[in-house]
């Protein structure tokens, strides 16, 4: 059985709004419902995926109505026709943002056998950062009954020859364009590539494996990890030859090579809603190095908080103070943002928040550090900005 497999991809039809069908990766802006508000205006009634996903700015609200909603939304779009015939194959993905000119990637499926995100593991597809097992329950709940994926999963590949994806781009005009459209919200613009004979790409691919590791999960592991859950829960039931062919045994997923000119890393910052001065106070015990992060307090302004340049080391010292400090204070939330920005934003809308930047990873020892150390702290780093993360687009039946 191989890893990697063609999926049978469903597109809208092209009477439907690209720019209003795609919408961003629903793990983004978190903090900022604003932003969910103004994309649900701009897409008012109109047939979106935003209809078929689950916001986690909402989470905790409503769920049961929410979900049955989205298993009706998906009911109702395949009952109207509102799809293309399915397409067995790859889609080469060009992706252009606000912060890069281009940025290339592959829709391809990949076997979830052949993934864990265990901290120590032997598997062909492996997490990058520390999968939080209590937060893969909630999305079974949303993806167990659900009649189609629509993943926002990216994995990384380590092709330094840049023999693959880009040369499948050299060669872009070989193939069917099947979209290309301006994404809404500041995403940019993104264009897609059917392609049909994938039998020599996926031996290409196979051909990357170094000390047993193929791919990495750059985006979405607990969508992956939520996809693999569901899974295991279908295979008890399925006899040998079911299990072979099933299409839930798969994820499709965006592959995108680590050392694509327009992939860059991000660190991802925390926030802290409700802390006293006293998070500060412990926080600035771990400035005993010579990086460029700091605090930012509405009360305080910036303060320079030069922890270590080692960004593993960093990340893992700053994530156990805060998960101590939440263990002894109840009250207090955290979550985590991408892009500078964002965190002064937020920091200066709710006076009781606290920010911390962590200092970038660099993405070229990411593969080395997995294979031989195993996972990251969790939220350690983020492929891009937050209008750069994936939008939905193509589905893919699982029922």
């Amino acid at each position: 059985m191989n890893v990697i497999k063609a999926p049978k991809i469903l597109l809208p039809k092209q009477s439907i709004d690209l720019k209003k069908w795609s919408v961003i990766a629903c793990d983004q802006f978190t903090s900022e419902p604003e932003y969910w508000q103004e994309l649900s205006e701009l897409v008012k009634d109109s047939p979106s995926t935003l209809q078929m996903i689950y916001p986690e700015v909402y989470l905790g609200k409503n769920e049961d109505e929410r979900i049955q909603s989205i298993n009706q939304h998906m009911k109702q779009y395949l009952q109207d026709g509102n799809f293309e015939e399915p397409k067995e194959c790859f889609v080469l993905v060009d992706r252009k943002t606000a912060y890069n000119e281009r940025r290339l990637g592959l829709v391809i499926s990949v076997d979830l056998d052949a993934y864990d995100y265990s901290e120590k593991t032997n598997s062909l597809i492996r997490a990058t950062e520390k999968t939080v097992v209590s937060r893969i329950p909630p999305r079974v709940k949303i993806r167990k009954d659900a009649l189609l994926e629509i993943p926002h999963i990216q994995l990384l590949m380590d092709d330094r020859d840049l023999h693959i994806i880009e040369n499948l781009y050299q060669r872009r005009h070989d193939f069917s364009k099947i979209y290309d459209f301006e994404l809404n919200m500041n995403g940019g613009h993104l264009i897609g590539y059917q392609i049909d004979e994938t039998k020599n790409i996926i031996s290409d691919l196979e051909k990357l494996i170094k000390d047993n590791l193929l791919f990495i999960v750059g985006d979405g592991n607990h969508s992956l990890a939520t996809a693999k859950a569901c899974w295991e829960l279908i295979k008890p039931t399925l006899n040998e030859r079911e299990r072979m062919t099933h299409p839930s045994r798969y994820a499709m997923v965006e592959l995108i090579n680590i050392h694509d000119e327009g992939l860059e890393f991000e660190p991802i910052h925390r926030v802290l809603f409700h802390a006293n001065e006293d998070f500060i106070d412990g926080l600035m015990k771990l400035a005993n190095g010579s990086s460029d992060c700091f605090i930012v307090h509405q009360k305080t302004k910036k303060i320079d908080f030069p922890i270590t340049n080692n960004a593993p080391e960093a990340i893992r010292l700053v994530q156990d103070y805060i998960d101590d400090y939440l263990s002894n204070h109840k009250e207090v939330e955290v979550d985590y943002v991408h892009g500078e920005d964002s965190l002064l934003s937020i920091c200066k809308k709710h006076p009781n928040a606290i920010g911390i930047t962590l200092p970038p990873i660099d993405k070229s020892d990411i593969f080395e550090y997995v294979a031989h150390y195993g996972v990251l702290p969790r939220k350690s780093f983020s492929m891009g900005e937050a209008s750069e993360k994936r939008y939905y687009l193509e589905c893919r039946k699982i029922k």
